[in-house]
């Protein structure tokens, strides 16, 4: 193979990255927003670029030849210089017209960016905003957002982290439900009932069990990694589920099932990459964020 005759194209890189590091054409390309025979065409004429094959079919996924594991440190490395170089451009933007990414969860999503979103884009109608909506952690320095807001500090030193407050959450349940149980008044009798929770009720028993809640694995029948799809279940009966308190408490279907227990709190986080921060566009937006976001929602400025 001889690298240095080969002409180079990075649309096909980035195919080849993709399709490596997801394992499959299908999920490269929906990782991409493109078509798989469009993906497929492109790894193909890197392929042919090189004069080389760089995967062989195992089962429905791919897997590197030897040439392609040669190539693929070379890639990466490459690809993160690409990403390096958008982003200190991005960051030399003074246009406050333009889209952003804001990467947070399910329910902050639907739940607590609407109105900010709303009164950000009266403010500036020239911002284009896209919500990734994602419980699972996205990579801001690949670009894969711009902005995001967690539950955890990031500390990767290329980001700009800012502790926003201390969120709270309760567990709720429909009162037919509650009644169906005999309404649980304290921690130990939360054990009759059955709840509704991620695809990991191992640590959700453990986690609930250093809280004085007396439940195991088997108190999660029903699991769901998407927090929407588990409130609906809460919603119609099904269960008992945890949520914020401003959702929670603002949903006329269900109540606390422990009233006067103190919260669940956990932490919010807001953070962004520092060369990112430096634009205007940026600024705009993850001030607002602040402003928003700083205070609890019942002291938070209507939109």
């Amino acid at each position: 193979m001889d690298w240095r005759a080969a002409r180079f194209d990075w649309n096909h890189a980035r195919a080849f990255l993709a399709t490596a590091e997801e394992g499959s054409l299908s999920a490269a390309a929906r990782a991409l927003g493109i078509t798989q025979p469009t993906l497929g065409r492109q790894v193909a004429a890197l392929e042919q670029e090189l004069g080389a094959v760089l995967f062989e079919r195992v089962g429905r996924g791919l897997r590197l030849t030897p040439g392609g594991e040669a190539l693929l440190g070379h890639l990466r490395a490459m690809g993160e210089a690409a990403g390096r170089f958008s982003l200190a451009a991005a960051g030399q933007s003074d246009s406050i017209a333009g889209r952003i990414r804001i990467t947070t969860t399910h329910v902050y999503a639907a739940h607590l960016l609407p109105p900010v979103v709303i009164r950000l884009r009266a403010q500036h109608p020239g911002i284009e905003v896209e919500i990734v909506a994602e419980n699972k952690p996205t990579d801001l320095l690949r670009r894969e957002a711009d902005i995001a807001i967690r539950n955890y500090a990031s500390t990767q030193p290329e980001l700009v982290v800012r502790k926003l407050r201390d969120d709270a959450g309760h567990f709720y349940a429909t009162p037919a439900y509650l009644r169906s149980i005999g309404r649980p008044r304290n921690a130990a009798e939360m054990a009759r009932g059955v709840f509704i929770g991620f695809p990991t009720p191992e640590m959700m028993a453990a986690a609930l069990q250093a809280r004085g809640y007396a439940l195991t694995p088997a108190h999660f029948p029903i699991t769901c990694e998407n927090h929407l799809v588990q409130w609906e279940y809460v919603k119609q009966g099904a269960g008992i589920g945890l949520m914020t308190e401003a959702v929670g408490d603002a949903e006329p279907l269900v109540r606390r099932v422990l009233p006067r227990a103190a919260p669940i709190r956990f932490p919010m986080y807001l953070a962004a990459h520092r060369e990112l921060h430096a634009s205007r566009r940026m600024r705009v937006v993850f001030d607002a964020l602040v402003a928003a976001l700083a205070r609890p929602p019942m002291d938070a400025p209507q939109p």
